[in-house]
């Protein structure tokens, strides 16, 4: 495997492995809504990154589910930013800890 992906393809997956990392950290010691949204999406851009090392040995598919999954990330994040604003104007915070039951 590490003969097929060469030395540029072990260092997207040590990068790649390295921002999912990251962003697991973010989401699991931040408390603030917009920072873990952000880390979520460190978390799937790192996907994307490997998906993309990994099209090196078998062909193009990988580039192509890249694109399905950055259509898919962008309509999460207008969703996702929609409920911060939403949070956010009825609580004036944007504290994860503020609103954790999820109840008006």
């Amino acid at each position: 495997m590490a003969a097929a992906l060469g030395l540029n393809g072990l260092i997207a997956l040590f990068v790649s492995a390295i921002l999912f990392s990251i962003g697991v950290i973010g989401v699991l010691l931040r408390r603030n809504a917009i920072i873990v949204f952000m880390c979520i999406e460190l978390m799937l851009n790192a996907a994307n990154l490997s998906l993309i090392a990994f099209s090196r040995m078998h062909g193009i598919e990988g580039q192509i589910f890249v694109f399905f999954v950055m259509a898919v990330a962008a309509a999460e994040a207008a969703v996702g930013l929609a409920i911060i604003i939403a949070i956010f104007r009825h609580y004036e915070v944007v504290d994860l800890d503020r609103f954790r039951l999820l109840k008006w």
